[in-house]
């Protein structure tokens, strides 16, 4: 499934998503400000997320608590080995069977579960966004 959208069109988008997803586990590519977290933000909030979202650049992965239900949003970008990730328990969180949004997820590739869906962003010159959603097994 591929959408083109306008920051106005993003909660719609974000309902789309969830509906449309067999996994909880969401894999964020694209370039930086592409709208990762943007994007990330207006799922968590359709997801009954209490507070708003940040990136978790510097803490690598920011734990957030829904009603009855736990989101996992990461971000590897300043990742430097895998070994990072193993030391913060990635392993646990992404099997935890909670929603995990990760960006920069190719820096983890061999860690990654086999049912997620990915998300690729791409900016658009008039300031709109494209997405490209596929199921990854």
């Amino acid at each position: 499934m591929e959408l083109t959208f306008t920051l106005e069109e993003l909660p719609a988008v974000a309902a789309k998503l969830l509906s449309n997803s067999k996994s909880k586990t969401f894999l964020f590519y694209g370039e930086m400000g592409a709208g990762k977290t943007t994007l990330i933000k207006e799922i968590a909030k359709n997801l009954g997320a209490a507070e708003a979202l940040s990136s978790p650049t510097f803490s690598i992965v920011n734990e957030h608590v829904l009603d009855g239900e736990k989101l996992y949003h990461y971000d590897f970008y300043r990742l430097e080995s895998l070994e990072e990730a193993l030391d913060i328990g990635i392993e646990e969180y992404l099997y935890s069977g909670h929603w995990n949004f990760v960006e920069w997820p190719e820096k983890i590739e061999q860690l990654l579960p086999g049912e997620s869906t990915r998300i690729e962003l791409t900016k658009n010159d008039n300031g709109s966004r494209t997405l490209s959603i596929m199921p990854v097994k």
